[in-house]
């Protein structure tokens, strides 16, 4: 980078979805190495770290919602922020973080702080949007600053390394509503401990996050997805074009029928729950049908990576089952919602037939 800032005077922070951050934890410690060191946090949401590295390679983590350059600055109250010294050193982290990008990626600007409509936030806000070229979004920006006062005293100004959050893939050109966030479906992909001899099945497949997080993780031999809903499965080819993956779309009941049994060695699955796709009351026989149809479809020992709002109807349906092992249940935390992850081990027997 031609601006440089020093390293003692910037640390930085990934945001995590609450119960993923063993997961952003390993990441992060596997692809920064010796240059990564974390921090102490008191939130299962934040990972605080020094990162003595290219900073663009905080860019392309996959289990981490987004990450912040934070810079402390010692001052009573946010005001004091435009004296001349703060500012410069504020802008020239700015400059920083925008040349990682190409010149036109960041368009408008937003300040995120408690008293944002105050007159002095109101001033800080028209003299970033001046000074950066950028128009301020009172709702959103392509250049997100958080303002929040310091645990030590002082004041921290928090600058997403991105204009948007990395949760926001780039590939993402088709959605569905309640569709599944690209860090959640990294990490469930890697719990099937991807290898690219894998024959890899997703059930439910909606627009294809959990395929193509699985393929750009890693090459398969095979990877299927399947969907009841045709329409759906227009959106999830547009999305794997995007992503530049190739995986086989099939239009059919979750029942697969026309798969071979015992053929795939990792299936994956989102789960509906009544709110988004059909009746509440039409989940049990639904549950037990995609659990049936995945037992004769994993061969011995396959991983079955799901994730389901409604954890005692799985649950009460896996008790009795002779056909899957629980290995792990990841709990979440989003908002209102409570989702759990299940990592299940196939067991027994299967059954092929010609």
């Amino acid at each position: 980078m031609a601006t440089r800032i020093s390293s003692a005077f910037i640390h930085f922070e990934a945001d995590v979805i609450d119960g993923l951050k063993p997961f952003a934890q390993a990441e992060l410690e596997r692809k920064l190495g010796a240059a990564f060191q974390e921090m102490p946090a008191a939130t299962p949401t934040a990972i605080p770290f020094t990162f003595h590295g290219d900073w663009q390679q905080l860019n392309r983590l996959r289990t981490v919602a987004a990450v912040y350059a934070i810079a402390h600055f010692p001052i009573p109250r946010p005001k004091a922020l435009l004296g001349h010294q703060h500012w410069q050193t504020l802008l020239r982290l700015i400059a920083a973080v925008r040349q990682m990008h190409p010149p036109d990626a960041f368009r408008t600007c937003h300040i995120s702080a408690a008293g944002s409509h105050t007159p002095t936030l109101r001033r800080i806000q028209q003299t970033l949007a001046a000074d950066t070229g950028l128009a301020y979004d009172d709702q959103a920006g392509d250049l997100w600053l958080r303002l929040r006062p310091a645990a030590a005293g002082g004041w921290e100004a928090l600058l997403r390394l991105t204009p948007r959050p990395l949760a926001a893939r780039p590939w993402r050109v088709q959605n569905l509503p309640g569709a599944l966030n690209g860090p959640t479906a990294a990490v469930m992909g890697d719990l099937t401990q991807p290898q690219p001899t894998d024959r890899f099945l997703n059930l439910t497949c909606g627009s294809g996050t959990l395929l193509i997080e699985r393929l750009l993780a890693a090459p398969a031999a095979l990877a299927v997805g399947t969907d009841v809903s045709l329409s759906s499965l227009h959106l999830a080819q547009a999305n794997l074009d995007s992503a530049g993956v190739t995986a086989s779309l099939v239009q059919q009941d979750d029942s697969a029928a026309a798969l071979a049994a015992g053929a795939f060695d990792a299936i994956v699955a989102d789960l509906p729950w009544g709110q988004l796709v059909g009746e509440t009351e039409e989940m049990p026989a639904f549950y037990a049908q995609l659990l049936a149809a995945a037992a004769r479809l994993a061969r011995p020992a396959a991983r079955f990576v799901l994730i389901t709002h409604l954890p005692r109807l799985l649950e009460s349906l896996l008790t009795p089952s002779a056909a899957w092992h629980v290995e792990q249940i990841i709990h979440l935390r989003r908002d209102n919602l409570r989702p759990r992850i299940y990592l299940l081990r196939r067991l027994g027997k299967v059954h092929h037939h010609e």
